[in-house]
């Protein structure tokens, strides 16, 4: 697995696909998640279109920098921010979406890659609006897919699928498993499939188990609050593409992200969840290539 050491002094696991003669493609990954959340197969679609195709695992996540030496109480972080003390909550955290897009950047700079496509899903979307927004020579389309713009009143989550969430996963590697399928709350209800939860499931969790990683990514979202000024002046093409069946962030977070990106595109996908589903693939990678295609 290539590793790349960025000037902030981390290291970042990546790989990539397609050539690099193409036009770059950087896939940013959600919470908690990998590299591997972006599957090979729609790494490879997108490749055959023409784009050279570059994943990575965010800081916290998968084989890259590890902030273990900086234990975070999420619990105090939500009161302190619910207390409206955005101070103190940000004094219990070691980094938010601003640090973590700039990790993004600096693996640009170590690829030699001055502007890429930038596509985030989830967290990974927040992280690539804040790209566009504090970095926007360096991204020449953003592609925000399920995502939500920090605003508390847009993308909200059902009930059942914030539990599901906010559910410590269980440290046994069979009963990792087994409880990934809880997940399928927020999956698309036609396309869900609970083999390749599980399946995808047992290769994280055998490539790295790194709850801590994940509540500290969470905190940073929770501390970076709303992106909504910064989304209202953005001057960068953008997609917007959110399930109508996604539960964990509701659709009105992306109908609200296209909402305040001047000119964005939105595109609201039925059969989608907070999900990928595979025989949505192809409307996907339509939808990105042609957005890509400047």
């Amino acid at each position: 697995m290539p590793m790349a050491s960025t000037r902030s002094g981390l290291t970042l696991a990546y790989d990539t696909t397609g050539s690099p003669d193409d036009p770059p493609l950087l896939l940013v990954s959600g919470l908690g998640t990998q590299l591997l959340s972006w599957d090979e197969g729609l790494c490879a679609l997108l490749a055959d279109a023409g784009r050279y195709v570059v994943r990575f695992d965010n800081r916290d996540a998968g084989l890259s920098t590890s902030f273990d030496d900086r234990p975070v109480d999420v619990a105090a972080v939500f009161r302190a921010m619910a207390d409206g003390d955005v101070a103190t909550a940000r004094s219990l955290v070691p980094y938010d979406l601003s640090d973590m897009a700039l990790d993004a950047v600096e693996l640009l700079d170590s690829l030699g890659i001055d502007r890429a496509h930038v596509v985030g899903a989830s967290m990974g979307g927040m992280i690539a609006q804040t790209m566009a927004i504090e970095n926007p020579g360096r991204v020449r389309t953003l592609t925000s897919i399920m995502s939500t713009t920090g605003e508390p009143d847009y993308g909200r989550s059902t009930r059942e699928a914030r539990q599901v969430l906010l559910s410590p996963a269980p440290t046994d590697r069979a009963a990792y498993i087994e409880d990934s399928v809880r997940s399928l709350v927020w999956h698309s209800k036609r396309y869900a499939d609970p083999d390749e939860v599980r399946a995808l499931a047992a290769r994280s969790y055998d490539r790295s188990f790194r709850p801590a990683g994940t509540a500290r990514q969470l905190a940073a979202v929770t501390v970076s609050g709303s992106r909504a000024d910064g989304l209202r002046t953005l001057d960068v093409p953008t997609l917007v593409i959110h399930g109508l069946d996604d539960t964990l962030i509701g659709p009105s977070g992306g109908e609200r992200t296209a909402e305040l990106v001047p000119g964005a595109v939105l595109l609201l996908v039925p059969d989608m969840g907070h999900d990928r589903p595979k025989p949505l693939w192809p409307e996907l990678v339509e939808a990105i290539v042609a957005h890509t295609s400047d």
